[in-house]
């Protein structure tokens, strides 16, 4: 029985020394000094041994009974230092500064889509959109260029593969947001003045000044009286509030099948303000958009009367705008998700 009770003490210490958590503690407290536990056992067993026997093996238990507890004690104790040092290490403190909250912002073509916008609504435009998947006939058809006309190489086509009863009827990725334009006079009479921003496509290979995905925002003004000079004032005044008031303006004569007369409208180089630099090829002007009078053959086809009613056009690139006003020299940086470029707006 003595045997015993030393292999007890042995056990016992030894698992003693590997208990590191106040759980384990418990468990092993249970094992050797519950109320079932080894230790108290063989202190109920004692009465079953000869009295000489007894006397040694009771005073060596009791022994151990105390060395346990005393034990039990100083590694409870241990284990609670170790565990408010642990708590100490990981509390909070309040009195530091925080981790710094990333805000959501526009992307830049959005800001400045918005900007174009508030301009034109307060002279009096509409916002109007329509289907980025568009019919031919209002993408081409209805803005004067019928299936043989040149003037569609102008516009690298994404068309969609639509099967439809009529054969006439073929569907594609709208090149330009005119087709609203055509929509609007469809279903509203003069007087109109409308603009449509949204994202137009072209087949086109991408670099540093080419994207097959942008935005524009084309407008429209038709009503009686309307002249060269009411499109020159609105554009005139719209390049100065979104350039700047001391912006000069040029407009020279230029093609769009939908239009007659053309012209494309230019502002003075920002960066060399009209002296030339290579950001205007030297020249010291920097198109920014194209427009003219809306071609009669086009009001015809929406049953407005050309000899009564006549209006204005324009369209831009949206991304062209942010290009000129802060030197982006790359489209592709407008959507290539890059954090560097665009948290810089």
């Amino acid at each position: 029985m003595l045997n015993q009770v030393e292999e007890l003490a042995s056990k016992a210490f030894d698992e003693l020394d590997r208990v590191s958590d106040v759980n384990a503690l418990e468990a092993w407290r249970i094992r050797y000094l519950g109320r079932k536990g080894t230790l108290i056992r063989i202190l109920r067993s004692l009465l079953t041994l000869p009295p000489e026997e007894r006397r040694v093996v009771g005073a060596r238990a009791n022994e151990l009974k105390k060395a346990l507890e005393t034990s039990l004690a100083a590694k409870k104790a241990d284990l609670e230092q170790s565990a408010v040092i642990s708590l100490q290490r990981e509390s909070l403190d309040v009195t530091l500064p925080g981790h710094p909250v990333l805000l959501g912002r526009l992307h830049p073509t959005t800001q400045v889509l918005e900007e174009i916008c508030d301009i034109f609504k307060s002279m009096g435009f509409q916002i109007v959109e329509g289907p980025e998947v568009e019919w031919e006939y209002y993408n081409f058809e209805a803005l004067n260029m019928p299936a043989d006309h040149p003037a569609r190489d102008m516009f690298a086509t994404l068309w969609v593969d639509f099967e439809t009863e009529s054969a006439d009827k073929t569907m594609l990725l709208r090149t330009h947001t005119s087709p609203v334009q055509i929509r609007v006079m469809e279903k509203s009479r003069p007087p109109i003045r409308v603009i449509a921003p949204g994202r137009v496509f072209r087949y086109e290979a991408t670099d540093a000044t080419h994207e097959w995905m942008f935005y524009q925002v084309e407008g429209l003004a038709v009503d009686k009286n309307i002249t060269l000079a009411d499109l020159k004032g609105t554009l005139f005044e719209f390049t100065r509030r979104l350039f700047g008031s001391d912006r000069k303006c040029r407009f020279r004569c230029d093609y769009f099948p939908f239009v007659e007369p053309g012209v494309e409208v230019a502002i003075d180089c920002l960066a060399c303000r009209g002296a030339g630099c290579r950001l205007c090829g030297n020249s010291g002007w920097i198109e920014i958009l194209g427009a003219g009078m809306v071609h009669p053959e086009v009001l015809r086809r929406v049953d407005i009367d050309p000899d009564i009613y006549s209006g204005f056009a324009f369209g831009m690139g949206v991304e062209r705008i942010p290009m000129l006003r802060y030197g982006i020299d790359d489209i592709r940086l407008f959507y290539s998700n890059d954090l560097r470029f665009l948290t810089q707006f």
